[in-house]
């Protein structure tokens, strides 16, 4: 039987249009594909998100190696702007074209493929746990959660997972990621007394006492990095007063700021900081502030051990290049999955990922679909 081709699985998945939350026909195709492979295959839907669940082996094996990852993509933006379909698959001049082309569609097909020949030529003792969402790109509350609520509920397990989003930031095999940072957005909101420019002695103005505050935040070194992470940051992402009228002084006005954290802190030590900040504030101009967090992901560190090292050496073999491990970058589903088995991830290069004409080097897919079934073949060895 022929090798299964990641690059046609590839751009089949790119002509469905799966924008969050829409599925496509893109779990649809992979359903078809990994049941006629002997994968038993389950819908997960909640809350209007489609999400599927494959298995090949025997529940709770253990040794059940996982994959994540998502089939849904962000909005084409201005369709005027792409060169092509987005949702075309376009081959040209050695790039596979179209909306999620690199983030993720390729990275499924290439570990789906992977799999599918890995179970046919040389049946593992143990069991492959492929879980794929279409709710990454979204608000990620009917995503992976609700796999992994539906797993847990079911008995359903992966020892160790591997999430295959875009890890390179410029050569395919220089990066995998062993952890996140942590993020969180506070919006922030300044409450004075509304009075007619000309008096501001009657008036208690919020903005200067939110612009104070934003200074204070802006300004302050969260800390110094730490093992395995960069320092924390912080960025202004919004300042609005909502005010028109050039000779009145508002009662409020808001800021928004975005935190990106490593494990020196937790979004609770830092909402506590925020409003330690506030206060200092309050006390000295009366203004009152509240604050409202929500976070995305807590920071998280996938220790470096055997399962890294296993990565590791994979890409290394198939790449000619031993990854960097980081913690850089995003979000990533692994923020979920880490609370449920150690993950790490790998995946192709993401310069082109949510852009105008996104885009994948074809050469790459059967790399990142060769790296995949070394994985394979070294977990269950």
């Amino acid at each position: 039987m022929s090798p299964t081709d990641p690059i046609a699985l590839t751009a089949d998945l790119i002509r469905c249009p799966s924008v969050t939350p829409d599925e496509g026909g893109a779990l649809q195709l992979l359903d078809r594909l990994l049941t006629d492979a002997g994968f038993a295959c389950t819908r997960v839907d909640r809350g209007g998100i489609a999400n599927l669940f494959a298995r090949w082996g025997a529940k709770g094996h253990p040794r059940s190696f996982g994959f994540n990852g998502h089939t849904d993509v962000v909005p084409v933006g201005d369709r005027a702007a792409w060169t092509c379909d987005p949702f075309g698959a376009e081959l040209r001049d050695g790039w596979l074209m179209g909306r999620g082309a690199t983030d993720m569609k390729s990275g499924v097909a290439a570990f789906v493929a992977a799999a599918i020949d890995f179970v046919r030529d040389t049946p593992p003792d143990g069991a492959i746990v492929i879980a794929i969402t279409g709710d990454e790109e979204g608000d990620a509350i009917n995503g992976t959660v609700a796999l992994l609520d539906w797993m847990a509920g079911q008995g359903e397990a992966m020892t160790h997972c591997l999430v295959g989003e875009p890890t390179c930031p410029d050569r395919f095999g220089e990066m995998m990621k062993i952890g996140r940072r942590g993020s969180m957005t506070a919006w922030i909101t300044a409450s004075g007394i509304q009075g007619h420019s000309a008096y501001p002695h009657r008036a208690r103005n919020p903005i200067p006492a939110l612009a104070r505050l934003v200074d204070m935040l802006s300004m302050a070194e969260l800390d110094g990095g730490t093992a395995h992470f960069d320092p924390s940051t912080l960025a202004v992402t919004g300042f609005d007063t909502g005010n028109s009228a050039n000779n009145v002084i508002p009662a409020q006005c808001r800021a928004m700021v975005n935190i990106r954290f490593n494990d020196a802190h937790s979004s609770d030590s830092l909402t506590d900081w925020l409003r330690q900040q506030a206060d200092e504030v309050m006390d000295q101009t009366g203004v009152a502030f509240d604050i409202r967090v929500q976070v995305s992901g807590e920071s998280f560190l996938t220790p470096p051990g055997d399962f890294s090292d296993l990565v590791a050496r994979a890409v290394e073999a198939e790449t000619g290049i031993m990854p960097a491990f980081s913690t850089s970058g995003g979000t990533s589903d692994a923020r979920f999955v880490k609370d449920h088995c150690p993950v790490v991830e790998f995946g192709l290069v993401g310069k082109t990922m949510h852009q105008v004409d996104e885009r994948v080097a074809v050469a790459q897919i059967p790399k990142l679909k060769a790296v995949y079934g070394r994985i394979l073949a070294e977990y269950f060895r």
